[in-house]
Formats: C-alpha cells, sequence, structure tokens
C-alpha cells in the first residue's frame, strides 16, 4: 500500500511541475489573419520562433533556478535572475502583445473612452502620444499604455529590450507595441513610424477595455 502511495504521490508530483512549465500561447486567429497590416510571415516567424524562443529559455533559466535554490548556490541564482527578466519579460509582453490584436477589434468602450478623455484629452491624443514614445524607442523595444493603481490614471510608458511593463514600473500593461526589428522589419523596413500607425487599426479594444476594467476594478 505504501508502494502504491509513493508512486501516486510521485505521478501527482510530475503532473504538478509539468503544469507549471510556460507554454506557448495558440494565436486567438490565424497568423494571416491581420494581414495586410501586419503579414502571415512575420506572425509565424514571431510567434512560433521569437515568442517560442522565451518560453524555452525561461523553463530552462527557471529549473536551474530551482535548483540553484536547492542548493543554497546564491552566486548562480543571482547570475540566472537576468536570463528570467529577458525570458519571463518576453513571454509575459507577447502573451499580451497577441491578444491585443485583432482583425476585428471592436472600439473603445464608454468607460475606458472617459478615462482617456480625462488623462489626455481625446483617444486621438492618447494614440499620437503613445505612438511618439513608442517611435522613439531607442534599439529594441516596448511602448505602453498602462494603467496606474496608485494614481487611478492611465499612463504611456516604454521599456527598454523585453522588461516587463509591470515589474519594472508598477504599471498595469493594458495595450503594449512591440518595437523589436522582428516584429515588423520584413514588411516595414526600417520604416517603424509606418508600422506604429498601422497597428492601431488592428487593435483588439475588447481586449484592452477588459484588461481597464481589471485594473482599475471597474
Amino acid at each position: 500500500m505504501y508502494a502504491i502511495r509513493r508512486i501516486v504521490t510521485a505521478n501527482i508530483t510530475k503532473e504538478q511541475c509539468a503544469r507549471l512549465k510556460h507554454t506557448l500561447p495558440d494565436l486567438p486567429y490565424e497568423y494571416k489573419a491581420l494581414e495586410p497590416i501586419i503579414s502571415a510571415e512575420i506572425m509565424q516567424l514571431h510567434h512560433s520562433k521569437h515568442h517560442a524562443t522565451y518560453v524555452n529559455n525561461l523553463n530552462v533559466a527557471e529549473e536551474k533556478m530551482k535548483e540553484a535554490v536547492a542548493k543554497g548556490d546564491v552566486n548562480t541564482q543571482i547570475a540566472l535572475a537576468p536570463a528570467i527578466k529577458f525570458n519571463g519579460g518576453g513571454h509575459l509582453n507577447h502573451s499580451i502583445f497577441w491578444a491585443n490584436l485583432s482583425p476585428h477589434g471592436g472600439n473603445p468602450d464608454g468607460t475606458l473612452i472617459k478615462q482617456i478623455e480625462k488623462d489626455f484629452g481625446s483617444l486621438e491624443e492618447m494614440k499620437k502620444r503613445l505612438s511618439e514614445s513608442t517611435i522613439a524607442v531607442q534599439g529594441s523595444g516596448w511602448g505602453w499604455l498602462g494603467y496606474d493603481p496608485k494614481s487611478k490614471s492611465l499612463r504611456i510608458a516604454t521599456c527598454a529590450n523585453q522588461d516587463p511593463l509591470q515589474a519594472t514600473t508598477g504599471l498595469v500593461p493594458l495595450f503594449g507595441i512591440d518595437v523589436w526589428e522582428h516584429a515588423y522589419y520584413l514588411q516595414y523596413k526600417n520604416v517603424r513610424p509606418d508600422y506604429v500607425k498601422a497597428i492601431f487599426d488592428i487593435v483588439n479594444w475588447n481586449d484592452v477595455n477588459a484588461r481597464f476594467k481589471q485594473a482599475a476594478g471597474c
């Protein structure tokens, strides 16, 4: 009986560990669905190659971290922190990015529009300021519309590389624009402003509305 119990416990532990592994999320649309704004080729490479790499590397880094913690190896834990931040951020950012986009994304609802008008004056002004900040990112990074729980207001922020918005600024991410070159270069070449302008045509406002309501407790 004890042996059977041990086997069942071991199996449960393995299943629990498997559930803790990060996985590549499925897209809620086909790779070609966002054309002509974002080509199927870019979407396939971006999702199945770049995002998948972040997920795989995050799982490897976390497994090494678990081993280092078990051994009390603080030096290794410190050395692994940048890999977890980079790959974990890449996974978080892209998981939001895919959901933020849609071939038919609706419009900002009344609650969000009211907050946008309060903090920016108008929807067009918010888009203008978010676009300017995002285009100005040096090198690779992200432009974000986020919610500040402390001031109960919307804010625009940028993050370098794959730094995750909430962990590094305290802002809750609502809508992000990926300006790593792999997100647009095959189609837009080095003309980042054209890509940033076009992406507003495929914003999944239904997703952004839901994120705002959850963040603001509406």
